[in-house]
């Protein structure tokens, strides 16, 4: 689950009626959420919570951010967060070592140029346009290429490379898994002005 409720209407005043939260402005009812389906609350401009709602938001693990009309952040109020000290020492150990965060990428990688694969192989299954499904499989044929290559990758940058050529290869198929007129779907673009 994962619900924000928004308020946006300028002077509403967030409170707490039994487990919900209500919002009022100029003594109206404007909603009443059940406090228990939400994650967050986000406050734009000039809005208010009672304490209470706060307190009750805070032992729910629901947090209330609030924000300039604009947008700009402000503050937010979360409860007691609770963690694990010997599992967080652990990740940075593993972050300051190369060889677990090498063994890490590789896994990441691996994980996600299976998943590319896997993908072009059902597109390629399942297309209608003989041309087109052949290929996908030509491409889902080269990622597993490059996925054979990530076990000689030795080193972090190495794995990103083969996640590179695999994100180039299953991009360069994407248009070919649609169907109907892939020029009605915007594609995905990089554009950095430093390269």
């Amino acid at each position: 689950m994962n619900n924000t409720l928004y308020v946006t209407t300028q002077g509403a005043r967030l409170r707490k009626q039994g487990e919900t939260i209500v919002v009022m402005a100029d003594d109206e009812k404007l909603a009443a959420v059940p406090l228990h389906h939400l994650d967050g609350v986000v406050c734009f401009g000039n809005v208010s919570a009672t304490p209470f709602l706060l307190h009750a938001c805070a032992e729910a693990g629901v947090s209330v951010s609030f924000l300039s009309e604009y947008g700009r952040f402000l503050a937010r109020v979360e409860g007691p967060v609770s963690g694990n000290v010997l599992l967080r020492r652990e990740q940075y150990r593993r972050a300051d070592d190369d060889a677990a965060c090498h063994g890490m990428a590789r896994a990441f990688v691996t994980g996600k140029l299976a998943n590319c694969r896997a993908c072009l192989r059902r597109f390629s299954r399942d297309h209608t346009e003989p041309e087109k499904s052949a290929r996908l499989s030509i491409a889902a044929d080269a990622i597993q290429a490059t996925l054979n290559n990530l076990d000689s990758a030795s080193s972090v940058n190495e794995a990103r490379g083969h996640e590179g050529e695999g994100a180039a290869l299953w991009f360069a198929a994407f248009d070919d898994a649609l169907h109907g007129d892939p020029g009605s779907f915007v594609s995905r673009s990089v554009r950095d002005d430093r390269l």
